[in-house]
């Protein structure tokens, strides 16, 4: 059966006298073809060069960091025992769940307090949650989130593949419950460590505009943009702007 987008071609022609022939049809499906392969080339290569990169860089950071991640183990043992490592449920790529890891900043049972602060939300969208003086945090708990230093676990999450090094943030499952069907093509990609929004203000961006950045970067991501944003995480993380 011929293709609408074919006959709608062979139509326009014969309105215009021009004669198409089955030679001519067979040229203009392998044109169509010929460009959708070599988009799906373009992706895969980008998909490879980008697992490569995120191998490469979190066994790096890991070997590099290690004696951080013993001191702060260490820092959070003596003032609150264990467990030293927080793990939570998060949502991925096509909206996969997967376990989440992270230095554990809060006191024990945080989730449950939790409860009883909502009315304190900084954020007044109703998807997310943050309080810049939070009680539930640790008093290391406070210098590991300004610094980022609670995230660095998260380099094990990118070398078995659950998240990339950059790409939108993993929400909660029940921040998902809360999303607009635009908002639900953020899980269309694979979620990162970092994103633009991260260097831009990180918890001082309301959720809109987070998303917004995040749709700009799922639009035209590259190695290149990676890269930038990587560089511009730096700095972002040695001044804690938006941390808390």
């Amino acid at each position: 059966m011929e293709r609408p987008v074919y006959r709608a071609r062979r139509e326009l022609f014969e309105r215009m006298e021009i004669p198409v022939t089955k030679a001519d049809i067979q040229i203009l499906k392998w044109k169509q073809r010929s460009r959708l392969f070599l988009w799906e080339g373009m992706l895969r290569s980008l998909f490879v060069v980008k697992r490569i990169f995120d191998i490469l860089v979190s066994s790096i950071a890991l070997i590099i960091l290690s004696p951080l991640i013993l001191g702060v183990a260490i820092c959070i043992i003596i003032e609150d025992g264990y467990p030293v490592i927080y793990m939570q449920k998060r949502v991925g790529l096509n909206g996969l769940e997967f376990r989440f890891y992270k230095f554990r900043s809060m006191v024990k049972g945080a989730e449950k307090m939790k409860m009883e602060l909502l009315g304190q939300n900084e954020f007044r969208d109703g998807v997310t949650f943050k309080m810049k003086d939070d009680p539930r945090l640790l008093r290391c708990g406070r210098f590991l989130r300004r610094y980022s230093i609670d995230e660095i676990p998260q380099f094990f999450n990118v070398l078995i593949g659950d998240i990339s090094i950059v790409g939108p943030r993993p929400p909660l499952s029940e921040e998902v419950k809360s999303y607009s069907l635009s908002d639900r093509k953020r899980l269309h990609v694979k979620p990162g460590l970092t994103c633009l929004w991260q260097i831009g203000g990180r918890s001082d961006i309301p959720f809109d505009k987070q998303v917004g950045l995040d749709m700009q970067y799922i639009q035209s991501q590259s190695i290149f943009k990676d890269l930038v944003i990587v560089l511009k995480t730096i700095p972002a993380v040695l001044f804690g702007r938006g941390a808390y």
